[in-house]
């Protein structure tokens, strides 16, 4: 079995006058939902072999505060993951070793949730209903594959576990009024 888990960088800061989106900081929300969403992870006992994620500011910043209130692996940074399209996260995934049974890849819409829309089953129940509404930021999907290699990952074969939106641990944190 594999285990891919998808976490959308929580909600970043557009009053900062950067002048490139990839430099975009989280904003205090984003930094209080993103150690909330850390310590669930904790809490549910979450752990992860390897953490892939974009280098972006606002992915960095949100696994620091993630890595501060559950301790994980430090990232491996890929370029590639930066507004990646769905096709681009897949072969990501497919190329992953085999000794990796759980995956985290931290990155941004509407790559995660493209991906966890194609790879979860349609029949997936409430989670997947949560899913098709909204991946908002700072939000964690979990997926779960019947296989023993990442290469043979494939649209729709997966089983939607977890869906944790930081609204869903602390009512203050939502709902999420844009998709950045």
């Amino acid at each position: 079995m594999k285990i891919l888990t998808l976490l959308r960088h929580a909600k970043s800061s557009w009053d900062d006058p950067v002048a490139r989106d990839f430099d975009r900081p989280l904003n205090p929300r984003g930094r209080r939902a993103a150690r909330t969403v850390g310590r669930e992870i904790c809490r549910q006992g979450l752990i992860y072999d390897l953490v892939l994620a974009s280098p972006a500011r606002r992915v960095i910043e949100t696994l620091a505060e993630v890595s501060e209130a559950c301790p994980m692996p430090a990232p491996t940074f890929d370029k590639r993951i930066y507004l990646a399209s769905t096709a681009t996260l897949i072969d990501i995934v497919k190329e992953t070793a085999d000794s990796v049974e759980r995956l985290l890849l931290v990155g941004h819409n509407p790559g995660l949730e493209s991906l966890a829309m194609a790879m979860a089953a349609a029949d997936g129940g409430a989670l997947r209903l949560e899913l098709e509404q909204k991946y908002p930021t700072g939000t964690l999907a979990e997926i779960r594959f019947d296989i023993e290699h990442w290469a043979e990952v494939d649209e729709g074969i997966g089983t939607l576990v977890r869906f944790i939106r930081p609204r869903d641990l602390d009512p203050e944190l939502g709902p999420d009024e844009d998709s950045f």
